[in-house]
């Protein structure tokens, strides 16, 4: 009877340990899934960050980098962001998600309250962003991104962000870079043998009160030379720098064009003050496109305003090359939107979505 008692005994302890090992091995996987796999990253300014290997929520506060993120396919992925509806029409629409973003960054930094709220695993910021100590005093990891001048470095840009979004947004990011590629080659061809001569002057500008112009060493100085111009305000360096109608009529631009954040950008047409130019004899006075992003500024519609830039100063030399079509192409390529024949001339002419 004592030999049946240890045998059963021995039976119950036998089915009980694996039960055991489970329990402990549960609780093990539970502490696993509450600290996630972390990785330490060098930031394109040389910071160290601790980051989780998978990045599910995103906090981005450089207004061109939102539509970086977007065309790598995580634009769902933002939870927290400084554009809204209003701010970024084409944003909004081309990319639903969006919409379930909230407004945790501004002009004047970082509601870091509401950022917290939205319990991002990172949050991306441009070059020198003063908020960037505020979130990292709040525990949550920053990557610094360094704000580039020429195509080299935007495609680096595209590169960096995709490698920490996943394999899905690296496919994406070097097909941006071939596309991109192609379209410099395909102008450069053409307008590496342009005379420089017979190259038009081109002054962009960003501002009329106070008058501000950008110069060289920026993106606008790269598009404009890729197009086949001269920066009539290369003489200076860096974006929007303040000068006066003076130095305007010394440079005695043929094409001007204004970016899409000039209100009551016509004005120069009939202005006294600007009626000896010769880009305001001609009617040679144009405003930018605006779409997902400000083409003309640091955003990954660069790829367009190539284009776009390339046909305006240099009709002639590009004769089969049609932007309402390329832009249809581009959208429905990188962010899977199919773009109606109204809705690329609005972005043409830099107008909100109706």
């Amino acid at each position: 009877m004592k030999n049946i008692n240890k045998s059963m005994a021995v039976v119950v302890l036998l089915l009980l340990i694996p039960m055991i090992l489970v329990g402990c091995g549960n609780n093990k996987a539970n502490v696993q899934v509450q600290t996630p796999a972390k990785q330490t990253i060098t930031d394109m300014m040389g910071n160290k960050v601790e980051i989780p290997v998978e990045v599910k929520r995103l906090g981005d506060s450089w207004q061109a980098h939102n539509e970086v993120v977007a065309m790598l396919g995580a634009g769902d992925r933002i939870v927290a962001t400084i554009h809204t509806p209003q701010s970024r029409p084409w944003l909004f629409k081309v990319v639903p998600a969006m919409n379930n973003a909230v407004q945790t960054f501004d002009a004047n930094g970082v509601k870091i309250e509401e950022l917290i709220k939205t319990k991002p695993d990172l949050v991306f910021v441009s070059q020198g962003d003063k908020s960037a100590k505020t979130i990292t005093e709040a525990g949550i990891p920053v990557v610094e991104f360094k704000t580039f001048t020429n195509y080299d470095e935007l495609k680096e840009l595209f590169k960096f962000t995709a490698s920490m979004l996943g394999e899905d947004a690296k496919k994406r990011a070097d097909l941006y870079a071939s596309y991109l590629d192609s379209k410099i080659k395909m102008l450069t061809d053409v307008t590496s043998k342009i005379p420089e001569d017979k190259k038009p002057k081109v002054l962009h500008i960003t501002s009329l009160s106070p008058l501000s112009v950008d110069g060289n060493n920026t993106i606008i100085n790269s598009w404009i030379e890729v197009a086949g111009g001269i920066n009539a305000a290369k003489e200076t360096s860096g974006n929007m720098v303040k000068v006066n109608m003076e130095q305007v009529l010394k440079w005695n631009p043929d094409v001007i064009i204004i970016g899409n954040t000039v209100k009551d950008w016509d004005k120069v047409l009939t202005d006294p003050e600007w009626a000896n130019i010769s880009a305001i004899k001609t009617k040679k006075v144009y405003l930018n496109p605006d779409g997902a992003f400000y083409w003309d500024r640091y955003g990954a519609e660069e790829a367009l305003q190539i284009q776009w830039a390339a046909k305006l100063l240099n009709p002639d030399q590009f004769p089969d090359l049609d932007i309402a079509k390329e832009t249809k192409t581009f959208y429905k390529t990188f962010f899977s939107y199919d773009l109606t024949d109204d809705d690329v001339q609005l972005i043409l002419k830099g107008l909100p979505p109706k």
